[in-house]
């Protein structure tokens, strides 16, 4: 047995949805005593950093019903069953933002919320934008607005937590640690 290393004893399914599944594990801790653990099963999600040929950086305001406000993200969505997060990353840049791209470099990955949920981030980035032709259908549920800032100007919103996610802030010191815009 792993140092820290939990084995579980019994899972319990609370709810599967549309997005996350809810499960209840009991395990055994590695001083032998026994605990909860609540965990939200996620298929996995990936953001983009798209950089227009003026070099701004390409964000998207959406309504948060968790945070019961809106905010500015930059374009991310769920992966699908079997999809690549490379083709995520490319469907998701067209239908959130009118932008489409030959070119995407992968970044990084990282667990958003490792203390409760296995949900797996990856992240592109593309300076290779061309505007879509046509109208953008995204989802029917999302209601979007494309935002395009300077990285000086993003850096500001996040001071001023105008931008406030983890996956946006990433993104924001990614570029500025750069140099890149």
């Amino acid at each position: 047995m792993k140092k820290f290393e939990e084995k579980t004893i019994k899972t319990e399914k609370i709810y599967d949805g549309k997005v996350v599944h809810l499960q209840v594990d009991e395990v055994t801790l590695p001083n032998g005593k026994t605990a909860k653990r609540e965990l939200i099963k996620h298929p996995g999600a990936v953001a983009v950093i798209p950089i227009t040929k003026d070099n701004k950086i390409v964000f998207v305001k959406q309504y948060r019903k968790p945070l019961e406000k809106s905010i500015l993200e930059i374009p991310a969505g769920k992966l699908e069953v079997g999809e690549e997060p490379i083709v995520t990353a490319k469907r998701e840049l067209e239908e959130e933002t009118g932008y489409s791209t030959s070119e995407l470099s992968f970044v990084t990955s990282f667990y958003t919320s490792p203390g409760f949920a296995d949900e797996l981030m990856y992240i592109y980035i593309t300076d290779q934008l061309e505007p879509l032709k046509g109208t953008v259908t995204g989802d029917d549920d999302e209601f979007i607005e494309v935002v395009e800032l300077t990285l000086d100007e993003a850096k500001q919103y996040v001071e001023e937590e105008r931008i406030h996610d983890a996956k946006t802030n990433y993104a924001v010191l990614y570029l500025h640690a750069l140099g890149r815009v």
